[in-house]
């Protein structure tokens, strides 16, 4: 294999990594409520963003502008990584589409970024924002994988046994988490993490009545730790959260029902749905351990970057389970 093609693989997955860094860097500035720490976009303080002083970079324009040089430093390495993937001949069409994509996506991302700063942080921008930026985690995760020698290994196997009831439900999951970071994302920005400021319990009862009394219960708390009262739709973002991820754990149990009866030769399903259960089990310790310390800035970060980590873990899991080309996929996946 040539050395470039070496150098293109573990570039990518270099780009992986950054990109989940600059996420967990994104949930410290709203951990911090650092998002408006730096009220001008694209200088900083009038400043050209890298001529900032480093001597000045204290409380939350720490946080924002040290997420605002790393956006910029993977929209960088994104530009190199679709020049590269365009200059080699053996590269594949799609994947070179999918890297003009991906660098399309990350400028997007970064005008996104820039209009939350001029518009105040608004919660649907805030909010498609940070989708988009879990939007592109996945994007770089398919580019590295498409480009990957396990794929290219793939090829020179003469058949795989694959498993059509195994790849929907793990397509299925890989929604479910996904539109569980959206909900995560709403809730986070509407000021919703602790709409809901109990747990197991819910406004201190297991089946919350949803009346006026309820609601007063949990703003009366809520006073007594001096935060702004909620209304009823922001504890309802809050509860969708909580039973959208109880629904994602009994599916994540299901999974496992299925792989270890009819996947047990297929060791990469096995080792990628392993790391997903214990990532989901963390995600979950996270999020109860995040309502009951208050939002504590630590806790609240982990959890939104180990959510994004449990989306890239269940993206990788349909990328393994599903076939290489798009023909063999529909054939697949409408097969019982």
């Amino acid at each position: 294999m040539p050395s470039q093609s070496v150098a293109l693989r573990r570039y990518s997955k270099f780009l992986c990594a950054v990109t989940l860094f600059l996420i967990l860097l994104g949930a410290l500035v709203k951990s911090t409520e650092s998002g408006l720490s730096v009220p001008d976009w694209p200088t900083t303080y009038g400043k050209f963003m890298f001529a900032y002083p480093l001597n000045k970079m204290a409380g939350g324009v720490k946080y924002e502008h040290t997420h605002r040089m790393l956006a910029s430093i993977v929209g960088l390495l994104t530009l190199i990584l679709t020049i590269w993937v365009l200059r080699i001949p053996t590269v594949p069409v799609w994947i070179k589409r999918l890297g003009i994509f991906a660098f399309l996506t990350v400028v997007a991302q970064g005008i996104l970024g820039g209009l939350t700063v001029k518009f105040f942080l608004p919660v649907w921008l805030s909010t498609f924002h940070g989708v988009l930026a879990q939007t592109f985690f996945l994007v770089v995760i398919l580019i590295a994988y498409a480009l990957s020698l396990e794929r290219r290994q793939r090829w020179n196997m003469e058949e795989e046994g694959y498993n059509p009831r195994f790849l929907r439900l793990s397509i299925i999951l890989m929604f479910m988490v996904y539109i569980q970071l959206i909900i995560g994302n709403i809730m986070r920005h509407d000021q919703a993490g602790l709409a809901i400021p109990d747990f197991p319990t819910m406004g201190w009862t297991f089946f919350p009545t949803f009346d006026a009394a309820w609601l007063n219960r949990i703003n009366a708390w809520r006073f007594e730790n001096n935060l702004d009262p909620v209304n009823m739709g922001q504890v309802m973002v809050h509860l969708t959260h909580r039973v959208w991820a109880l629904l994602i754990l009994l599916k994540i149990l299901w999974l496992n029902n299925i792989a270890y009866k009819e996947c047990l030769d297929r060791p990469s399903i096995l080792k990628t749905l392993y790391w997903l259960n214990m990532a989901v089990v963390l995600q979950i310790m996270l999020g109860i351990s995040t309502v009951l310390s208050h939002k504590e800035v630590f806790t609240t970060t982990m959890h939104v970057t180990m959510g994004a980590i449990v989306l890239g873990l269940s993206f990788l899991m349909v990328l393994r389970a599903a076939p290489l080309t798009w023909r063999q996929f529909k054939t697949i996946s409408t097969k019982r």
